[in-house]
């Protein structure tokens, strides 16, 4: 496949989506600086507090919760930063990424339900209801996994307050903007090449014959029909609007039912996330966190994504039949 290296194709396919990037990057970094030189951490935290007190997890995840509403990646910064000053060990953090999952999912929401309702209509009503039970799912039995792992002590020691903050809002920003220039060169420094090789297998067709390979392989979803498996490789293959597109089309046909849409949907959730989540997030992820602990939380965000969504879809399943 011939890589189109003109100057007006690399601007607007690698270029701007890349300064975009970082300028999202730079704003979400900003803000999880200036929160925590102000000490406003604990107020932040107070709504998910609660659930993460039950959890043993320290404040810094519930700050990071309610911040994941608003933005992810100021979330994954606030995570990052605390990692980085050891305030939270590498388990706790896996288990905040984890935890971050329902507001992450809520954050996108509305997007998805104006994408869905139109085409779909009903169906979406059910399919985003399942995947949003499969969220609150998630991050129950996170909440679950991390009483079990992490001692008690941890979560009281977090919770105890910081001490007052004696500097006033201009300090407090000439401190974050201290961190910030040293901390966005070295982000820049892991996003940029990733974003760019991974733009370059893009172009290539990596991942494009990755997803084509994933599509010949749907053996195990010999339950579906055909006109599901049509829209399944659509879904995988092109973006997550054609597969809905289609599966309007043959549900306004009345070539497939409503359950069918909702579970092919499902399925193509599945399949097609960890794909994208390699292209999409890996690369900030990386500058974020670093390259080896972003592909490990990846992989283990990823992978508990899935088995959640095949629980959904095994409970819808259940209740049609």
């Amino acid at each position: 496949m011939t890589v189109d290296l003109s100057l007006p194709h690399l601007w607007q396919h690698l270029g701007w989506p890349l300064t975009r990037l970082l300028i999202y990057l730079s704003i979400g970094l900003l803000v999880a600086l200036f929160i925590e030189s102000l000490n406003w951490t604990k107020k932040i935290a107070a709504v998910a507090q609660p659930l993460t007190r039950f959890a043993h997890l320290p404040t810094l995840v519930a700050a990071s919760f309610s911040m994941c509403f608003f933005s992810g990646i100021a979330a994954n910064t606030m995570l990052a930063e605390g990692y980085n000053g050891k305030v939270i060990n590498r388990k706790e953090l896996i288990l905040a990424n984890l935890f971050n999952s329902l507001p992450s999912n809520i954050l996108h929401l509305p997007t998805t339900f104006f994408i869905l309702a139109p085409i779909i209509k009903g169906a979406a009503f059910v399919y985003l209801a399942l995947t949003v039970g499969a969220a609150i799912f998630r991050t129950l039995v996170v909440a679950l996994i991390a009483r079990m792992l992490l001692p008690a002590s941890a979560a009281l020691t977090a919770q105890t307050p910081p001490p007052e903050n004696p500097h006033p809002f201009r300090s407090a920003w000439r401190n974050t903007m201290k961190r910030f220039r040293k901390r966005i060169r070295r982000i820049a420094s892991y996003t940029v090449p990733i974003y760019t090789l991974f733009y370059f297998l893009n172009e290539a067709g990596f991942f494009t014959r990755t997803e084509l390979y994933m599509t010949e392989h749907l053996s195990w979803l010999g339950w579906l029909s055909p006109e599901a498996i049509s829209i399944l490789s659509f879904q995988v293959v092109a973006e997550f609007t054609a597969g809905v597109a289609a599966a309007g089309a043959l549900l306004a046909s009345g070539s497939m039912q409503q359950h069918e849409v909702v579970l092919v949907l499902l399925a193509g959730n599945v399949l097609s996330s960890p794909v994208r989540a390699l292209r999409h997030q890996y690369p900030y992820y990386a500058g974020i966190f670093k390259p080896v602990l972003a592909g490990q939380l990846l992989f283990i965000g990823q992978g508990f994504r899935a088995l959640s969504i095949l629980a959904a879809m095994l409970f819808y399943y259940w209740l049609i039949t």
